[in-house]
């Protein structure tokens, strides 16, 4: 099955399920990263599908991401929620990784909001603080653009002057302002993972002069870019990646991070949902 027909497939069985945004005029998509799930608690859900009953759709593999597209109002506004994303480290192709973005825009989601967990490159910036993203810089060695038939979709030479969307970030930054939030902006830096960077690459992004590193993300935020869908993106900062002081991981600890600062996203995000 080609990719649009596969995509179409996936379309014509949410649509029965009764994920039908389109309907309702702007709609907002998201995605909740690493240790980010609560933001469903605020959702007025309608619909809720394990991605493993949706037709081609990838399944999470990673054990602190649940999986599951969540339908229902936030803020006034109709939402998608993707609960658990996909990342190339879990073996996943770049088509796979964003095949959650293609859905949402096919189903109407007019802006899309991004989280992710990342790790503190600018040593200014501390464990639980966020940062909006403002650029990035990918070094996954891939691109979700870079297939066979890409074309069909939108322009695969996608400009990517400004990949975030300006104005979004203006109103999540008036919204921090305005709720009394430290919200940092910065480069972000994917990497492919899953492993965590040595000393000398956490010495590279800083010569870059990126102020975050993840795994996630620049994927998602490249397809958004094809479609002509504004997104904006905010990083939980979980750990501090200083070489001259590098401390063993505890990926218990980032999560534990990451539910304490995720109360301060959920506000951005609700904040400009709104506004939207």
């Amino acid at each position: 099955m080609d990719k649009q027909n596969q995509l179409q497939e996936t379309i014509d069985f949410l649509t029965k399920a009764g994920i039908t945004p389109r309907n309702f005029g702007a709609q907002v998509g998201i995605v909740l990263g690493t240790g980010l799930g609560k933001l469903v608690h605020e959702i007025d859900i309608e619909k809720e599908i394990a991605y493993s009953e949706i037709p081609n759709f990838p399944v999470a593999t990673v054990e602190f991401h649940s999986g599951k597209l969540i339908y229902g109002t936030l803020s006034g506004k109709k939402v998608i929620v993707m609960s658990g994303r996909f990342h190339l480290y879990e073996g996943y192709n770049a088509w796979e990784v964003t095949y959650g973005i293609r859905t949402m825009h096919a189903l109407g989601i007019q802006q899309l909001l991004i989280s992710n967990a990342a790790g503190a490159i600018n040593l200014n910036y501390k464990k639980g603080d966020l940062m909006l993203i403002e650029d990035h810089i990918n070094l996954q060695g891939t691109s979700p653009l870079a297939f066979a038939g890409a074309n069909t979709f939108g322009n695969i030479f996608a400009d990517m002057l400004e990949p975030y969307s300006k104005e979004i970030n203006q109103k999540i930054k008036k919204i921090a302002k305005e709720k009394n939030i430290l919200l940092h902006e910065g480069i972000y830096a994917s990497v492919l993972g899953p492993q965590l960077e040595t000393r000398a690459e956490y010495r590279m992004l800083q010569i870059l002069e990126t102020d975050a590193v993840g795994m996630s993300t620049v994927p998602e935020v490249i397809v958004a870019k094809q479609l002509n869908l504004p997104c904006a993106a905010i990083s939980v900062l979980t750990d501090e990646c200083d070489p001259k002081n590098l401390q063993p991981v505890n990926i218990a600890e980032i999560i534990a991070i990451a539910g304490e600062a995720e109360p301060k996203m959920i506000e951005l995000f609700k904040g400009v949902i709104e506004v939207l």
